[in-house]
């Protein structure tokens, strides 16, 4: 190639919640060759993956995933005629569903990915995953999908409380109480839409795994962490990848079943007595990705390596006992630059 390689990549808020876009640039530009091109894709102006101008060399706004998938192709192409872009790597499990139906037109511009099927995607949803683990053998807590209030009232009665309340798309409550539930069901209804999960409490310890699936029912790798330091959204500030058997083994067998093909995360719980139950499974890679570079899987390279087309064996042995810890810090930007984004929506 004449030209440097251009990724163009989602999720670029670096929050408290922060999105995987900026990980996922760190791991692709220490993984990749040189000349390598990064096109950010965001939703906000006051992102900040925008600015920071060492990890993203040019960004774009694109339209909100409520907009459908023909706008999103519409700019996406708009996008492509000016930056020729080689691949895309989408963040965010609600833009997910657009960019799958738009991958083979993306494919026909020149654009390549990387991306679960629609039949694979629905399958871990939510309002699924109880079915799926089920028929594949792995513990899961109960749960009902619920779309009025009225329904919690069953629901403590047949899981007990605590429960835990999720959002169709992010974001969960544990509730210790019928009220505490009813204020969760109408905060996350509203703001992420119907239907609700109500979910058994497990208790136990949070483990994230993170693996990459070849599409074939192989994982190219699997790396367990541990959550160190959890903010009140519940979200790793700090982890540390684990060295155990039976976590990577889980993470093979969803690859396996699920013949997954990309990124994902399983968040598990693991029980005293040892058991392993799968809460959610994330359809793309964690906000923590770039933990799996520094153990020596990197997967968002190796992710950029199979959507174009590249042969990639399974990793040998990651690093146990590396640890992340997420910081903040005052990025500082020119007023005309955060003008440029809102106003023009490039930068």
């Amino acid at each position: 190639m004449d030209r440097p390689l251009t990724i163009a990549v989602t999720g670029l808020n670096a929050i408290d919640s922060p999105g995987p876009g900026v990980a996922v640039i760190r791991a692709l530009r220490e993984g990749l060759p040189a000349p390598l091109r990064i096109i950010g894709l965001s939703y906000e102006a006051l992102e900040p993956g925008i600015y920071l101008h060492d990890i993203v060399d040019r960004s774009y706004q694109i339209p909100y995933p409520s907009a459908g998938a023909e706008v999103l192709r519409a700019r996406l192409a708009y996008i492509h005629d000016r930056e020729q872009i080689d691949l895309v790597i989408p963040n965010f499990d609600a833009e997910l569903p657009n960019f799958i139906r738009i991958s083979e037109m993306l494919r026909a511009m020149g654009i390549a990915s990387f991306l679960p099927t629609p039949e694979q995607f629905e399958a871990r949803d939510k309002i699924n995953l109880n079915t799926f683990c089920r028929a594949h053998g792995f513990d899961v807590p109960d749960d009902r999908v619920i779309h009025r209030a009225d329904e919690l009232v069953s629901c403590g009665e047949a899981f007990g409380y605590p429960l835990v309340v999720k959002g169709r798309y992010y974001e969960a409550t544990v509730a210790y109480t019928l009220e505490q539930a009813q204020k969760a069901f109408y905060a996350l209804s509203g703001k992420w839409g119907l239907p609700i999960i109500v979910q058994q409490f497990i208790k136990g310890t949070e483990i994230n795994i993170a693996v990459l699936g070849d599409g074939k029912g192989d994982a190219l790798s699997v790396v367990p962490m541990r959550k160190l330091y959890i903010t009140d959204k519940g979200k790793a500030w700090a982890g540390v990848t684990l060295e155990d058997d039976d976590l990577v083994a889980a993470g093979r067998k969803f690859a396996k079943a699920s013949k997954w093909r990309s990124g994902c995360e399983l968040e598990i719980m693991r029980t005293d007595d040892g058991k392993l139950f799968i809460m959610e499974i994330n359809p793309r890679f964690p906000a923590w990705i770039y933990l799996t570079a520094a153990a020596g899987q990197n997967q968002p390279a190796a992710l950029a390596r199979l959507a174009l087309g590249i042969t990639v064996t399974p990793f040998g042995p990651y690093q146990s006992g590396k640890v992340f810890i997420r910081y903040a810090w005052d990025h500082i930007i020119d007023i005309s630059e955060f003008q440029r984004m809102s106003g023009f929506g490039e930068g």
